[in-house]
């Protein structure tokens, strides 16, 4: 197996194990995990969840490194990611008929320390806004 296989199915493992953690994270929270791994051809949303005041729809990007910092994690979100995700969002719940509801844009980031069996966390609620021709739909 070439050492790129290794490195994609180590990657894929990561994000799916980063991904249960947070869905976890959030129902303790008092979320409502909707959706998990909407593929839509712009993009995918990892997490869809009703927030805790059951009216406001959250789109959550998962994100995860190994270490100590999350904060790596989080800044890896940049600017075209955050765009294909509102194009993934905007077509998703055009479909549904549910742009007019109130959406929000967080972000889950998780540190795993090396040997840990839980990660560092941190959650950027509202962490950017969506721009483009919808952001009237937020």
């Amino acid at each position: 197996m070439s050492e790129f296989a290794r490195w994609a199915a180590w990657r894929r493992w990561l994000g799916v194990r980063s991904e249960r953690h947070a869905a976890r994270l959030l129902r303790r929270a008092g979320f409502r995990i909707l959706a998990a791994n909407l593929n839509e051809l712009v993009g995918e949303i990892d997490l869809l969840a009703l927030d805790p005041d059951r009216r406001t729809l959250v789109v959550v990007e998962v994100r995860s490194v190994t270490g100590d910092d999350p904060q790596v994690a989080a800044d890896t979100v940049s600017l075209t990611k955050q765009k294909r995700l509102v194009a993934a969002t905007t077509k998703f719940l055009s479909r549904r008929r549910l742009l007019g509801h109130p959406l929000r844009f967080d972000v889950l980031a998780l540190a795993w320390p090396p040997g840990a069996r839980s990660p560092k966390i941190l959650h950027v609620r509202d962490a950017f806004q969506p721009t483009d021709r919808f952001q009237f739909f937020t």
